[in-house]
């Protein structure tokens, strides 16, 4: 059993225990980079809307407020620390504060879209949340993109579930290789944001 699925298995404890409050916890946990598979708890908690245990608007209610609640402790860590961070140890991974203006001026131009679309991607989603706080995004719309995604995806991930009934675990069969495509995307982005740093960079000296 992989450590993504064990933690996933502790949530749905906590869910079958406590009900939206566990919903609520573990995507908590799950936005605030602590690797609990989204893809287990929202469907598990669709399963009990069809079984008559929980309500589906606070399942996926419960889902969006603790993911806006971890996204925010996310948020305030890459805020605070991150460029406290670079300064000290940047230099030992090639960052600058000129690699800080540059991540700050892509979360300038398309921060909104960048983090709308993280929040419904399976594997990045959990981490979009640390780049936004160390680009200062400003926080009104960090707050409004976030709650809309994550609105989305709680929304997806629930109803499938109640669709799947018992059967709601075979959502990982079909998340699986949706994830392999996103982190191809991701090293995409990565690649092209890496050869513009270095552009702007040679272009400064």
């Amino acid at each position: 059993m992989s450590i993504l699925h064990h933690l996933g298995e502790i949530a749905i404890n906590w869910i079958n225990s406590i009900g939206y409050l566990g919903i609520l916890i573990g995507m908590i946990f799950e936005s605030a980079c602590i690797p609990i598979p989204s893809e287990m708890i929202m469907p598990f908690g669709g399963y009990l809307v069809s079984t008559g245990h929980l309500n589906l608007i606070g399942v996926i209610l419960a889902g969006t407020i603790g993911n806006l609640i971890g996204s925010l402790l996310a948020y305030a860590v890459g805020y605070w620390g991150g460029i406290r961070f670079i300064d000290r140890f940047g230099k030992y991974g090639f960052l600058s504060q000129k690699h800080l203006a540059s991540a700050e001026r892509w979360f300038a131009k398309r921060g909104e879209m960048t983090v709308f679309l993280c929040r419904i991607l399976p594997g990045i989603r959990t981490f979009i949340s640390l780049p936004a706080g160390i680009a200062r995004m400003p926080l009104s719309k960090f707050i409004g993109y976030t709650t809309i995604g994550s609105l989305i995806w709680a929304g997806i991930l629930t109803y499938v579930g109640y669709l799947l009934g018992k059967n709601w675990g075979n959502i990982q069969n079909v998340l699986h290789p949706i994830a392999y495509v996103v982190v191809a995307i991701v090293l995409v982005i990565v690649i092209y944001l890496i050869v513009n740093i270095v552009r702007e960079r040679k272009a400064s000296e």
